[in-house]
């Protein structure tokens, strides 16, 4: 039986550690302790609330200890030795690890990282396979190095994508398939003493970049099928928004579900709009309201059809109850 330290932060990688706990016993495992980053001020009151992962582990057992540096210094390495660990898993920690703090594990660390390396190297390789409107990308198990994931390929489980997937959506499908990947390296190395070889990552390595608030900002010049997949890359964090009020009275509409098609399909589907009325829009222009499909806005290129979005300061509303209370919103330009 051999003793892990879980490190992880979000949702999905609590998932993660729930599936692991879980399966420890059957694989020859344990988790001694959990790492994750400190809790955050969240809300009017700025209270203190713990990362998902943390949650996940005090409901998982109380024998669990769960440590919150600031930093993985000195004092947070001696305390973490006491635990002896064998080995470190990682899921979306949100730090590199360094060589002092790597050597407290016998048989090191292993990462999982939803890409298919060496692509899309960093911390938000599912966004960036949605953005890119890739066809297909992977789960992957690395040994941990001191290079941001640079480290040899335990083990990739590779996925198709259809383009309608979320990156809150890719995340939980790499924490489900991504523990089954952990589990069975655990469960090799109780058996045998030792990790097992990797391979060295081939090809070219790009790299991503952190996501910011802003970054989410539509651009309705661009075309219908590059704003479904910022709109699904951007779900459910941070939510790609545009600006729908005037300047006197500026308004943010967040928007969490489309779909794209183009304009000859868009043309006689419905029957209050013809061709010539949505080639002659501009971008951003809301068009119609088409209750067996969404609210459709003008691209630079195809039609958007909108599904779920949100008023600023109001709740998610699905796309008829949007129109319930919007009853101006067809011909308004969102920035």
């Amino acid at each position: 039986m051999i003793k892990i330290l879980y490190a992880g932060s979000p949702d999905a990688s609590a998932e993660t550690l729930k599936i692991l706990f879980n399966n420890a016993a059957a694989n020859g495992f344990e988790i001694a302790g959990v790492l994750t980053n400190p809790p955050t001020a969240k809300g009017r009151h700025k209270e203190l609330i713990p990362t998902p992962v943390a949650q996940m582990a005090a409901s998982l057992s109380s024998d669990i200890p769960v440590f919150t540096p600031e930093h993985l210094d000195a004092a947070c390495r001696e305390e973490i030795s006491k635990l002896g660990c064998d080995m470190l898993v990682c899921f979306a920690y949100g730090h590199i690890f360094g060589p002092k703090f790597l050597s407290l594990f016998k048989f090191g660390g292993i990462n999982l990282h939803p890409s298919l390396l060496p692509k899309y190297r960093g911390c938000t390789p599912v966004n960036a396979a949605i953005l890119n409107r890739d066809t297909e990308t992977a789960f992957t198990i690395q040994t941990l190095s001191l290079a941001m994931d640079e480290g040899d390929i335990l083990a990739q489980k590779k996925v198709s994508l259809s383009g309608t997937e979320t990156a809150g959506t890719l995340l939980n499908d790499a924490a489900v398939s991504g523990a089954d990947l952990i589990a069975g390296i655990l469960k090799t190395v109780s058996e045998t003493g030792s990790l097992p070889s990797g391979t060295p990552q081939s090809g070219e390595a790009s790299y991503t970049e952190i996501i910011r608030k802003e970054d989410g900002k539509i651009d309705w010049t661009k075309s219908a099928l590059e704003i479904d997949a910022k709109i699904r890359a951007y779900n459910p964090d941070p939510i790609a928004f545009c600006e729908a009020g005037t300047e006197d009275k500026p308004e943010s509409l967040r928007l969490l579900e489309a779909r794209a098609f183009d304009l000859e399909k868009a043309a006689g589907a419905n029957s209050t709009i013809t061709k010539e009325q949505i080639e002659g829009a501009g971008p951003g222009t809301v068009l119609v309201f088409d209750k067996p499909s969404g609210i459709w806005i003008k691209c630079g290129e195809g039609i958007l059809s909108v599904t779920k979005l949100q008023k600023q300061g109001k709740n998610v509303m699905g796309y008829k109850d949007f129109m319930n209370g919007s009853r101006d919103f067809i011909g308004k330009v969102l920035k």
